[in-house]
C-alpha cells in the first residue's frame, strides 16, 4: 500500500517577514486568521503531525489538525543566530555566515548543522511506515531536507531549494523507497494543484 505524506511549512511569523533568524516566536494574528479558509483545500489525511515550535502547532491548530508533536520536525536550530537578522549576521559575522552556508557540516551559531538536520529528517522518512496518509506540519528547512534526502541530491543542494511559509510536498512510499510527487515550494494558494498532482509551478 503506498503510503501519502505531505510536508506543510508553518505559516508566516514577524520574524519571517523580517528577515529574522526564528525563535519560538507566535503567528501572527493575520496568518492566524487566514488558516480556517485554507483548510479546506487539505486532502483527507489519516494523522497530523507536528514539529514542536509554538508557530508549527498555531499552524496545525489554525487548520483544524490535531497534530502529534514530534522532535524530528522540529526547525533548524540557529543556535546564537536566533531572533538575529540576516542582514545583521552578514554585516557582524561574513566569514561564520560564508563557512555555514559552504560546508553542510558547519555549525558556527552553535545550533545544528545542515549535515545534521539531513541526517535527522532522513532518519524519520526511513522510519515512516508506508501504510497510511499524513501530513506533517513542519518548516521550510525541513522540507528543503527531505527534498535532498528523497532525491538522493547532495548536501549542497539544500542552498539551492528556496521553501517559503506554507510551501507543500507531497511524497509517496511504495513499501521500497520514497518518491516526490509534486512540490509548491511559494505559497500554500497552490495546494489545490499539488493535492491533484501538478508539479512545481
Amino acid at each position: 500500500m503506498t503510503m501519502r505524506l505531505l510536508l506543510l511549512a508553518c505559516a508566516a511569523t514577524s520574524a519571517t517577514r523580517a528577515g529574522r533568524f526564528p525563535e519560538d516566536e507566535p503567528l501572527d494574528a493575520a496568518t492566524v486568521a487566514a488558516l480556517p479558509g485554507l483548510a479546506a483545500r487539505l486532502p483527507r489525511v489519516d494523522a497530523a503531525l507536528a514539529g514542536r515550535e509554538r508557530r508549527a502547532g498555531e499552524t496545525a491548530a489554525g487548520l483544524g489538525l490535531a497534530a502529534e508533536p514530534v522532535a524530528a520536525l522540529d526547525d533548524l536550530d540557529h543556535g546564537r543566530w536566533r531572533g538575529r537578522a540576516l542582514a545583521e549576521i552578514v554585516a557582524a559575522e561574513p566569514d561564520a555566515l560564508a563557512s555555514w552556508q559552504a560546508d553542510p557540516a558547519a555549525a558556527p551559531h552553535g545550533g545544528e548543522s545542515v549535515a545534521a538536520l539531513l541526517a535527522r529528517v532522513g532518519a524519520w522518512l526511513d522510519g515512516r511506515p508506508p501504510n497510511r496518509r499524513l501530513i506533517a506540519v513542519t518548516h521550510p528547512a525541513v522540507l528543503r531536507a527531505a527534498v535532498v534526502h528523497v532525491l538522493a541530491a547532495p548536501a549542497a543542494a539544500f542552498w539551492r531549494i528556496d521553501a517559503a511559509p506554507l510551501a507543500l510536498v507531497d511524497l509517496r512510499h511504495d513499501g521500497r523507497r520514497w518518491a516526490l510527487r509534486s512540490a509548491t515550494l511559494d505559497a500554500f494558494c497552490a495546494v489545490g494543484e499539488v493535492t491533484e498532482g501538478v508539479g512545481p509551478r
